[in-house]
């Protein structure tokens, strides 16, 4: 069962329609004994990162996650806030995420000023490393983005595809079970389709 976890911070509906349109059975839950029966994660998320953590705290639900994603080591996917939280740190809030990624969260500081923030649109991907989770997406998509924060990875093999706005930023990331997009697959048709599915099927 695919647990789609609800921690007040996102367009959690959403993710969940995308499930079911690709025919997988999914939940929406703030439920620890949800999380523990699930056969894969998903992290969503819209906000601020400080809020995000305390969330996650205040709803009881990091000791679940850390022992489902750590010790079992099932798939777990965060999306846009949901893929920043995996990180170590961020600078929005000043505050430390769940550090199962190595790396950190920071605010996009371009000088292009036709280029505004929050990064919002469609932009294309560029694939770093071939992955299951990229099967049968070509390079160059385009997928949907709304952030004003990015990762930066610790390890570079830990980046699947980067995407250029006034830098080159992380825009999907694995380190073994762990994935995470800063785009939303949810809203980006036919390839975030593809990738939703990708990611069932790990």
């Amino acid at each position: 069962m695919i647990v789609i976890i609800d921690y007040g911070m996102g367009n959690l509906r959403s993710v969940l329609n995308k499930f079911n349109k690709i025919g997988t059975k999914a939940i929406i839950s703030s439920k620890v004994d949800d999380i523990k029966n699930a056969s894969k994660l998903v992290l969503p998320g819209v906000g601020h990162f400080a809020n995000g953590m305390k969330n996650l705290r205040e709803f009881g639900l990091l000791d679940a996650l850390n022992e489902k994603v750590l010790n079992e080591k099932i798939p777990i996917i965060g999306i846009c806030l949901g893929m920043q939280l995996l990180t170590g740190f961020s600078e929005e809030g000043n505050v430390a995420g769940l550090n199962w990624i190595k790396g950190k969260t920071i605010r996009f500081n371009i000088d292009n000023t036709k280029l505004k923030v929050p990064h919002m649109g469609w932009n294309s991907i560029i694939r770093k490393k071939e992955n299951i989770l990229l099967k049968g997406i070509p390079d160059d998509s385009m997928f949907y983005f709304v952030h004003s924060y990015y990762v930066v990875c610790d390890n570079n093999d830990d980046v699947l595809t980067a995407t250029d706005y006034g830098c080159n930023f992380v825009s999907a990331l694995q380190s073994g079970n762990i994935y995470g997009t800063q785009f939303h697959p949810e809203k980006s048709h036919e390839y975030g389709l593809q990738l939703l599915k990708n990611f069932t099927e790990i």
